[in-house]
């Protein structure tokens, strides 16, 4: 889904504050000292507002225009502004093999930083987008069978035995 753009409504407050709402979000409000600080807090509201929407499987709604938006009797409306918004990407569910000991380290350091197993893939994997090509494929990618040194090769004969045929 492409970014989308919703009106708020900025708002005077009483002793100088801000405060900021959308009319597509009914309970969507940030505040503030300044404008500044109430639009900054506007925007993270909207983001958690579209988030939770996206959770709950509601379709997010189309955007009002501007000239239709009425604001509440009384109110001191010092302007209006736009927040845009990128809706969140849909999930897939999606099946991976790996060792198991990979999975287990992969888990417990997901839980130490706070991350599900899925946020933490999710996250690594957007990490290695990112990287230059071959970097993985040079540095980090090892085989999963573990081979283990056995001591240098000998071309000589071993005593007592015999040769093989």
């Amino acid at each position: 889904m492409k970014r989308r753009l919703y009106p708020a409504v900025l708002e005077r407050g009483p002793r100088g504050a801000f405060g900021a709402w959308f009319p597509d979000f009914p309970g969507c409000v940030a505040g503030g000292k300044s404008q500044e600080e109430a639009i900054e807090r506007a925007e993270r509201a909207l983001a958690q507002a579209v988030d939770g929407w996206a959770e709950q499987g509601r379709a997010l709604p189309e955007p009002t225009p501007i000239e239709r938006i009425v604001p509440p009797k009384g109110s001191d409306v010092a302007a209006f502004f736009m927040v845009g918004v990128d809706p969140p990407d849909p999930s897939e569910r999606v099946n991976v093999y790996l060792p198991k000991s990979l999975i287990t380290r992969i888990d417990k350091h997901a839980a130490s930083i706070g991350m599900s197993r899925s946020s933490f893939f999710g996250f690594a994997a957007s990490l290695a987008l990112e990287w230059a090509p071959g970097i993985a494929k040079a540095v980090f990618v090892e085989p999963r069978s573990k081979v283990h040194k056995t001591g240098a090769l000998r071309a000589e004969k071993r005593p007592g035995k015999k040769p093989a045929r």
